[in-house]
């Protein structure tokens, strides 16, 4: 289910397990998604997916269940919740589903999102609706849900794959609807992060430095070139691994402010230790890599 070559072996080495842990997930039949839930099974954790993919796209590998079943042979446990994150009752089914199952939920993932880089006068106002409905209001959705049992957890955590809320005009400038849904999601870590700093509750969000190969980016026009200078998503798994298990909280002051961050995945790497990146990129040298946005 890897999308390309294969990264050569991970320079990170985890301090601690997430063996035993319950993870919610919204999307991650494939892409960035499917490696941090990967990542989690290698370890023996438990994983929900709640993805819209019962069926095989014609041009993307993967749906929900064949991600379940690879992530069972990697050493976890997986439940498969086919649905929309979009929808109340599928998101309130994959919140019952985790805690019925395995007992609780320990994190949160809200890794599902839609994208669409048009600029004002042409984007469609369904591609519109769409980005906000998934990106904002499917984070803010899950999250809530899942709030009873997070709260009942000994290490609850909420990590959405969002950008850093950079307010340079750059941003909106380039791409106004997807910066505005993009960041939304990553409001949503803010706010949270201070509503339930009381609660026992770790919020944040993670984002790339560079691009990421996936199948997504692949099926682009010039995809294959995109994806040479692009690094694969075991980068964006071993940071994940990291911040859900306090591998790059070394010092005193890391675990003060180990909430309401927006991560980098080289910044909290290098936290845990790594580096070299060098073994993440799949093909061009690291000075050839294609920069992520909102950077």
């Amino acid at each position: 289910m890897t999308v390309g070559t294969e990264a050569s072996p991970s320079p990170y080495k985890a301090a601690a397990s997430l063996k035993g842990r319950t993870i919610l997930m919204s999307g991650g039949s494939r892409g960035i998604g499917f490696a941090i839930a990967r990542r989690a099974a290698a370890d023996g954790a438990n994983i929900v997916l709640l993805a819209k993919t019962a069926e095989p796209h014609p041009r993307l590998e993967g749906t929900v269940f064949s991600a379940a079943k690879a992530l069972e042979e990697a050493g976890g446990a997986a439940v498969p919740v086919v649905g929309d994150v979009r929808n109340d009752d599928d998101v309130a089914a994959a919140v019952a589903a985790a805690v019925g199952t395995f007992g609780g939920i320990d994190v949160v993932i809200n890794n599902a999102s839609a994208i669409d880089l048009s600029r004002t006068d042409e984007v469609d106002m369904k591609r519109y609706d769409l980005m906000q409905d998934i990106n904002v209001r499917g984070t803010f959705l899950l999250s809530k849900l899942s709030l009873p049992a997070l709260r009942a957890s000994s290490a609850g955590h909420i990590l959405t794959l969002s950008p850093p809320l950079n307010l340079d005009p750059h941003w909106a400038g380039r791409h106004l609807a997807y910066t505005m849904a993009k960041y939304g999601m990553s409001l949503t870590t803010l706010g949270l992060a201070e509503e339930l700093r009381g609660d026992g509750i770790t919020v944040n969000s993670l984002w790339p430095c560079t691009l990421i190969d996936t199948a997504a980016i692949r099926n682009l026009p010039g995809g294959s070139a995109m994806a040479r200078a692009a690094r694969g998503p075991e980068i964006m798994a071993d940071a994940a691994h990291a911040i859900l298990t306090g591998s790059n909280l070394t010092t005193p002051e890391d675990r003060e402010r180990s909430s309401g961050n927006f991560y980098t995945d080289e910044q909290v790497l290098r936290a845990a230790g790594v580096s070299d990146f060098s073994s993440y990129s799949l093909g061009g040298p690291e000075n050839e890599l294609v920069p992520d946005i909102f950077l």
